[in-house]
């Protein structure tokens, strides 16, 4: 159980760089200056952000994700978690 637990936290861990890194290029903000609570319609994400985020989240997870998904887990950490879970989903489960 430890080891599936140091797992989905090294993989939250790659998901936030990779996600905050995008973000920092969308936003035009530093790492340093996104608070992972914080909203990122409060930092300037518009929806054609959200989209070309959604476009670059399916073309690294190889998932389809949801166009409104910035939307509806619109901070880093409720992304993270959201993302990571997706990633634990073994592949050929149905919905």
């Amino acid at each position: 159980m430890h080891e599936s637990i140091i797992g989905k936290d090294a993989a939250e861990a790659a998901m936030r760089e990779w996600l905050v890194q995008r973000l920092c290029g969308y936003l035009g903000k530093t790492a340093v200056e996104l608070d992972p609570q914080v909203p990122l319609a409060e930092y300037g994400m518009s929806s054609v952000d959200a989209l070309s985020l959604c476009g670059d989240l399916e073309d690294e997870l190889k998932i389809y994700v949801d166009p409104i998904l910035v939307w509806e887990r619109p901070t880093i950490d409720e992304l993270v978690v959201h993302l990571a879970a997706l990633q634990a989903v073994p592949v050929g489960v149905d919905d």
